[in-house]
C-alpha cells in the first residue's frame, strides 16, 4: 500500500488504542471520520472532468478532493494553502499540464511521483488558430491505433516545447477519455494493490459507456444539412475532429478573450455564408458576444458546454451534459 495510506493506518490504529471502546462506538456507527480515511485512498483532481473520472473508477475505496469550485472557470484558478497541502497529503494528483497555472506549480513542488498528468496517456491537439480553426489536426485521430501509438512521444513533445498552443478539452472526445480513464485506473491499482482488480473493472464499465456515447454521437451527426458549428470560444476541437465537424471559433482557448471588431466581422461573414441557425455560447461564459453575433444574422442562440466545470445547482454530470450537448448540434445542424 502507498506510504500515505500507510501512514494513515498507523496513525489510526494508535488513536484506537488509546481511546479503547470510545472509538470502537465512533467505527459502529460511521463517524469515526480518521477511520473512514484509512480505508480510502485520497485523490486530488484538478477539475471537473477529471474528478468526474475518479469519482467512476475509484467508487467507494477513493476520496476525491476537486480543486476547482462548481460554477467558476478553472484556467484561472488559484490555490489556497489548504489545497496545496491537500496536493502534498493526496495519494494520487490527477491533473492535465498546461490547462491550470497555479495546479502545475503546485504539483512540481508537492506532487513527486503521486502525480498523474493526463497528457502523458493522451497528447494533445494543437489549439485553433486565429481563425478559429484547428491546423493540420482533423485527420488525426482518425488514423489506426498503430499510427497513433508510433506518434505519441513525437506529439507529446511538442505539448513541452512551448512552440504551439494546445487545446487541453480532450474529455470532449468519449474515446480519448476513456483511454485516460484506463491509465488512471492502473494508477490507483499501483498505489493500492488490493483493490487494483476494482478499479480495471469499473474503468472498463466506463469505457463501454463511453464507447456507446461515441456511437450515439456518430450515428446521430452522420447526416446534417450543415456540418459548421460557431462557439463562443475554440474549445471543441476534439468534438469537430471526432465527429468529422467544423469548428468556427468567435476567440480562441481563452474564454476570456474579447474578439477584434474585425473577428467579428468574419465570423458573422462565416454565419451567413453557411446559413447558420444557432450560435452557441457556453454556461460559465457570458452569452452576450454569441447573442451579438446571433441577431446580426438572424440566429437563434444555444448552449455548447466544453464541461470544464458544472454550474452549483447543477444535478447532472459529465453523460448529461454531453448528451444535452448532442441534442442541441442536432438542431443546430439539421440533422435528421
Amino acid at each position: 500500500m502507498h506510504n500515505h495510506l500507510f501512514r494513515r493506518t498507523v496513525a489510526t490504529t494508535a488513536g484506537a488504542l488509546l481511546a479503547l471502546g470510545g472509538t470502537a462506538a465512533c467505527a459502529e456507527d460511521g463517524s469515526d471520520s480518521t477511520a473512514s480515511t484509512a480505508e480510502t485512498l485520497g485523490v486530488v483532481a484538478a477539475f471537473y472532468p477529471l474528478q468526474y473520472l475518479a469519482e467512476r473508477i475509484g467508487g467507494d475505496a477513493v476520496s476525491v478532493t476537486g480543486l476547482a469550485p462548481p460554477g467558476a472557470e478553472p484556467h484561472d484558478l488559484e490555490l489556497s494553502p489548504q489545497q496545496v497541502g491537500q496536493i502534498s497529503d493526496a495519494d494520487l494528483v490527477v491533473y492535465l499540464s498546461g490547462f491550470q497555472p497555479a495546479v502545475d506549480a503546485a504539483v512540481e513542488q508537492e506532487g513527486g511521483d503521486r502525480a498523474f498528468d493526463v497528457v502523458t496517456v493522451e497528447p494533445l491537439l494543437d489549439a485553433a488558430g486565429d481563425d478559429g480553426h484547428h491546423h493540420g489536426d482533423e485527420d488525426e485521430h482518425a488514423e489506426d491505433e498503430d499510427a497513433h501509438e508510433d506518434e505519441d512521444a513525437h506529439e507529446d513533445d511538442e505539448h513541452t516545447d512551448g512552440d504551439a498552443a494546445k487545446d487541453p478539452h480532450l474529455w470532449l472526445d468519449p474515446t480519448r477519455f476513456a483511454t485516460v480513464g484506463d491509465e488512471l485506473a492502473e494508477r490507483l491499482g499501483a498505489a493500492d494493490p488490493d483493490r487494483a482488480a476494482d478499479y480495471t473493472a469499473r474503468a472498463a464499465e466506463l469505457r463501454t459507456e463511453l464507447e456507446a456515447l461515441d456511437t450515439e454521437y456518430t450515428e446521430r451527426l452522420t447526416t446534417c444539412e450543415r456540418r459548421e458549428i460557431i462557439t463562443s470560444h475554440a474549445a471543441f476541437g476534439y468534438l469537430t475532429t471526432r465527429y468529422e465537424l467544423e469548428q468556427i471559433g468567435i476567440t480562441g482557448l481563452s474564454p476570456e478573450d474579447e474578439p477584434a471588431p474585425q473577428r467579428l466581422a468574419e465570423v458573422i461573414e462565416e454565419a451567413q455564408e453557411h446559413q447558420a441557425t444557432t450560435i452557441f455560447f457556453e454556461t460559465l461564459v457570458s452569452p452576450s458576444i454569441a447573442e451579438t453575433i446571433a441577431s446580426e444574422v438572424g440566429a437563434e442562440t444555444s448552449v455548447l458546454d466544453p464541461i470544464e466545470g458544472l454550474q452549483p445547482d447543477a444535478d447532472g454530470d459529465y453523460f448529461s451534459v454531453m448528451r444535452s450537448n448532442l441534442d442541441n448540434l442536432t438542431v443546430a445542424l439539421g440533422c435528421s
